[in-house]
């Protein structure tokens, strides 16, 4: 059975993301697979990868055979440089403590070389939103210290507001007097009083009492 390291795809529609598998070099891309030994992001930058590099190494030592993106992947995250190793102890040229020691000074410096590649596409990619939305361009002007107001003495505040409150209290008494005046009701209560006395006036005037007993004392005396 011949057995692959290759790339198995997930994700959704335009957003590709693989599985490192080790398979069956007969099975289908999506199918079954023996082991699952790592992760791998294109869309991001850099590339983001995880990567088993113990079972890597193993699978490799054994013959499995890596394609083309995932050789390229192996020999980024060391893998292949282990094997070189490993081969140069087998031979003798050096031992596995100095094979191992070499191996985590070049994962270190490539670690750190992939983060500082890392950090300069995020500060690219703040410059470029920063020149998008012009938010560059703006200069914060500096902002002048408050100016203190003097608060004027409570008396002097009292004096001002007394002659509104005089002139107010003239405005609302002045219509009071102007409501109900009383010279306007005295012509009614006079006028009344002499229509209903006039007549009883003339009644008595009409028939005099000395004038109606007068010819009864004439006609005793004759």
């Amino acid at each position: 059975m011949a057995v692959k390291l290759r790339l198995q795809r997930k994700g959704r529609k335009a957003a590709p993301f693989y599985h490192i598998v080790v398979a069956d070099s007969r099975s289908p891309r999506d199918g079954k697979f023996i082991e699952k030994i790592g992760t791998y992001n294109p869309l991001t930058v850099p590339a983001a990868i995880e990567l088993n590099r113990e079972r890597a190494y193993h699978w490799i030592s054994v013959g499995a055979q890596p394609t083309d993106t995932v050789n390229a992947i192996l020999r980024h995250k060391g893998v292949l440089y282990q094997k070189h190793l490993q081969k140069g102890v087998n031979k003798g040229a050096f031992n596995q403590e100095k094979a191992d020691e070499l191996l985590s000074t070049w994962i270190e410096q490539k670690e750190n070389r992939t983060e500082k590649h890392r950090e300069e596409t995020k500060e690219a990619k703040k410059k470029f939103v920063a020149k998008v939305d012009g938010v560059a361009k703006v200069k914060v002007k500096p902002v002048p210290p408050p100016v203190e107001v003097e608060e004027a003495p409570a008396e002097e505040v009292a004096m001002e507001a007394a002659p509104v409150v005089e002139e107010v209290a003239v405005i609302e008494a002045a219509p009071v007097s102007e409501v109900a005046p009383v010279v306007e009701a005295a012509p009614v209560v006079e006028e009344l009083a002499v229509v209903e006395a006039a007549p009883a006036v003339e009644a008595s005037a009409e028939v005099p009492e000395a004038v109606v007993e007068a010819p009864a004392e004439e006609k005793t005396e004759a």
